[in-house]
């Protein structure tokens, strides 16, 4: 087992004991939840406002390891390993080149 399947274990023990039973549908809205809060982050950085570099850095952490942590949560409830499905996913894309192939990646 590695390190993501394991910390995808805890997590949805973690849940399960904190919030009891649940679909998937509240781990997508936290999904999305938290990609508000990336954005708004990132969208006051880039108008160099309400935040100097080390809190926009904390804030955007922390809204990314959440959408990592409800992701866990939603593959959990549809009985899916996300390690499976990152490393199937990454071994498709990382063969991918939009440089040569600016149509589909792949091929012309």
């Amino acid at each position: 087992m590695g390190i993501i399947a394991e910390i995808q274990a805890e997590q949805a023990a973690w849940a399960t004991r904190n919030f009891g039973p649940k679909n998937s549908t509240d781990d997508l809205l936290g999904v999305t939840e938290e990609m508000g809060e990336l954005a708004h982050a990132h969208l006051k950085r880039s108008q160099g406002i309400r935040h100097d570099t080390a809190e926009y850095e904390a804030k955007a952490k922390d809204a990314i390891g959440d959408i990592v942590i409800y992701l866990m949560g939603y593959c959990s409830a549809e009985g899916w390993d996300v390690e499976h499905i990152v490393k199937t996913t990454w071994d498709t894309v990382k063969h991918r080149d939009w440089k040569a192939f600016p149509k589909n990646g792949l091929t012309e």
